[in-house]
């Protein structure tokens, strides 16, 4: 993976990961937010239909109170207690009881037996009952089988009865109970509704879902303890609604679907918070691309110069505004010095290669003292000459370099050879000419003379081909050994030998420009023919001045 892509990574990912649990930890407390105000709103609910039931059941005892207080009532009851058995006292009151429930609109009108010590319920003595709008008399062994309370609610015949009971009193004593019941609907709860005993459902207004499924689920719940359930797929809150009195191991829970609840808040929270992740991921976006940016590019700059550096081998110093980042800064700063001294040391090394190149010049000029100082005097005429044809001060130095080792092969030379005042035999000669190989031997091991080996091997190939050790022709040989080969044969022309005179220097010039265009280059001879004689001196003093400080 690419360093941008990485570093590019490393800044965004962490945004989006912030981003990511944010938007699920917000959305976690915005569940929790609902969860607690649903339950709040169901408390409050529970609470105001208890308030409702308690004014009905107020209502309700007041209109028991005047029907225990009817003395057609209380004789018939009074009656039937002393006669149980005997049927006419028995329709009497179902008679009483029947007119006061058309009158007062109840569902069940019972009139039974004080209750013994225990809770128990009373024995049933008469009753009425409304069965599809019409009233009827309530058989007592139904309501003895079923054990209806005197207060609560009560299952009769399959469907549930909120009870409430007033006592029938004759001079001041109880003699039996008067009880009303109202049909129990969960339609009056606003949200669905669960109507259970001892775990079993008996009535449930959650739609959708049998009373086993929801039996089965609700088991899971603590008694009169608040709980989450899932049925068919949907999340629930159930609440026990503990302000209605049942009894008898009644009770009833309310549920109340959380995923209908929070979606309307979910989906609000989805659509806000997806603008603004939008937002805020596309500017992470720029923003890492141009971080990364500003992180990879010097660094890519910092690769590629060292690649380049690694190439030419020259490390140049870096712009210290190459990056606003401090780190990139002191990454350049180190560079730098690191390059400084690299290059001091260089210089340093290539200091000391000249010297040891000028004291190798120096000693084979020793063996021959018609010969000494050639190799300087044709030095400093190459020098000359390359900065009259205004080459790079870089080759310029090369050449000069190179001229004073160009005949360093002749320390393999035998002196018997090499001194030889007369001429040289063709046997001496072939012995001579291979000088420049023999110079190349000396130097290519040695690290550091690798730019001059040229100069040394080809600075006696000619410009037709006729030279040697190759036969190279025109510029196939490179500049410096083409300069050298020119100065080379200027400084043998005009200087002493055991066998002959130096000629002047114009007789040389002459010579080289006969010369041009065969053994020379006819360029190179132009430029050193079209120099000034102060030039040529120049050279020759300067040559004098390093002989004689060495």
């Amino acid at each position: 993976m690419r360093f941008r892509t990485r570093a590019f990574l490393y800044c965004f990912v962490p945004f989006a990961l912030l981003l990511a649990g944010s938007f699920w930890t917000i959305q976690r407390l915005v569940q929790s937010t609902v969860r607690d105000g649903l339950r709040t709103s169901l408390r409050e609910n529970h609470e105001a239909v208890a308030r409702l039931r308690s004014r009905s059941g107020l209502q309700s005892s007041r209109f028991l109170k005047v029907a225990g207080e009817n003395a057609a009532l209380k004789a018939g009851v009074q009656l039937l207690l002393e006669y149980p058995a005997n049927v006419e006292a028995r329709q009497t009151v179902e008679d009483q009881l029947r007119d006061l429930c058309e009158r007062m609109g109840f569902d069940l009108l019972m009139v039974s037996g004080l209750p013994p010590p225990g809770g128990a319920p009373g024995k049933p003595l008469a009753g009425v009952i409304r069965v599809s709008g019409r009233v009827e008399p309530l058989s007592t062994r139904s309501t003895e089988r079923a054990g209806v309370l005197p207060g609560g609610l009560s299952l009769l015949n399959g469907v549930a009865y909120q009870i409430a009971s007033v006592p029938v009193d004759q001079a001041g004593e109880d003699m039996a109970l008067l009880s009303v019941g109202a049909v129990f609907s969960l339609s009056e709860f606003v949200t669905p509704t669960v109507l259970l005993r001892d775990g079993r459902v008996l009535e449930s207004s959650l739609g959708g879902a049998g009373f086993r499924e929801v039996e089965s689920v609700l088991g899971n719940c603590s008694p009169a303890a608040e709980c989450e359930v899932r049925i068919r797929g949907a999340n629930y809150l159930s609440l026990p609604i503990r302000n209605a009195s049942l009894g008898g191991g009644y009770e009833l829970r309310s549920l109340q679907n959380l995923d209908s609840a929070v979606a309307p808040v979910r989906r609000v929270l989805t659509r806000v918070f997806a603008s603004v992740a939008f937002g805020a991921m596309l500017a992470a976006l720029v923003f890492s691309m141009a971080s990364a940016g500003t992180i990879v590019r010097p660094i890519a700059q910092v690769v590629e110069h060292l690649k380049q550096a690694g190439m030419t081998g020259d490390l140049v110093q870096f712009s210290v505004s190459l990056s606003p980042v401090r780190e990139i800064q002191g990454l350049t700063e180190s560079f730098n010095r690191a390059a400084a001294s690299i290059r001091e040391g260089r210089e340093n090394l290539n200091h000391a290669y000249v010297e040891f190149v000028e004291s190798l010049a120096s000693a084979l000029d020793a063996r021959d003292r018609y010969t000494a100082g050639h190799s300087h005097r044709v030095s400093e005429f190459s020098r000359a000459l390359a900065r009259e044809m205004g080459l790079p001060h870089e080759i310029v130095e090369r050449v000069r370099i190179g001229a004073l080792l160009h005949d360093i092969g002749k320390i393999g030379i035998a002196d018997s050879v090499l001194q030889n005042p007369g001429k040289l035999s063709l046997a001496e000669f072939a012995i001579i000419r291979k000088h420049p190989e023999i110079g190349r031997r000396i130097l290519e091991g040695v690290e550091g003379f690798g730019p001059y080996l040229p100069a040394v091997e080809l600075h006696h190939e000619n410009w037709d081909g006729t030279g040697y050790p190759h036969g190279q022709s025109g510029k196939t040989t490179p500049i410096d050994a083409r300069i050298i080969h020119v100065t080379d044969a200027y400084d043998a022309m005009t200087s002493d030998r055991p066998y002959r005179r130096g000629m002047p220097p114009e007789d040389a010039v002459g010579i080289l420009r006969t010369c041009a265009g065969t053994q020379f280059d006819p360029e190179i001879v132009r430029v050193f023919a079209g120099m000034s004689g102060d030039c040529r001196k120049e050279a020759d003093i300067t040559e004098m001045k390093t002989m004689e400080a060495a």
